[in-house]
């Protein structure tokens, strides 16, 4: 696994190079489509601030955090829907700005949480840096459906380790929330 340190400096580079795909854009092309059904690119960074708040949330003050989850547990999507309301109510400059601002704070409260410490996450509590690996995936996803969008190539780095990492760690989960029995051989 590799070290918080790491992880959260990799998270970090991966936020900034999302906002930078979008920090130039006109309130029209915030709009744009992206390849996920019924999302713009505002939607995108809309859910990425609502992930990084969470997270952040979770780290920095758990029973805060117990009662976001506690309203979001009964209806998920819901949730999601309404923290895309929440953020999308925002025109691009201030949504950019939070973005960021919601990414680094993240980063921040999970590079505070002691050694040996899980934070409370939506099934399982999770160690700082398997959340803030999440968090890579959160961004790699959602940044290649704006990069799509927008018709940008991104070069694959490194960084995307600690993606495969998470994915590597988390695959029975992914078939055991749906009813299925994981596949002895990956």
């Amino acid at each position: 696994m590799s070290s918080i340190d790491d992880v959260l400096k990799d998270l970090t580079t991966d936020i900034e190079e999302t906002a930078r795909l979008v920090e130039n854009l006109d309130e029209a092309a915030w709009n744009t489509p992206t390849p996920a059904p019924g999302w713009r690119i505002a939607d995108q960074i809309a859910h990425l601030t609502f992930i990084f708040h969470l997270a952040g949330t979770a780290a920095s003050d758990p029973e805060a955090f117990a009662r976001i989850a506690a309203g979001a547990s009964h209806d998920f999507d819901g949730a999601v829907d309404a923290a895309l309301r929440q953020f999308n109510q925002f025109p691009p400059e201030q949504l950019l700005a939070r973005f960021r601002a919601s990414g680094r704070a993240s980063v921040d409260a999970l590079a505070a949480v002691p050694e040996g410490e899980v934070v409370p996450w939506l099934v399982n509590p999770l160690p700082p840096a398997v959340l803030a690996s999440a968090g890579i995936m959160e961004v790699f996803g959602h940044g290649q459906d704006i990069a799509d969008a927008l018709g940008v190539r991104r070069e694959p780095t490194g960084r995307l380790r600690h993606l495969v990492f998470f994915a590597f760690l988390t695959r029975d989960f992914g078939y055991l929330s749906r009813g299925l029995t994981p596949p002895a051989e990956p």
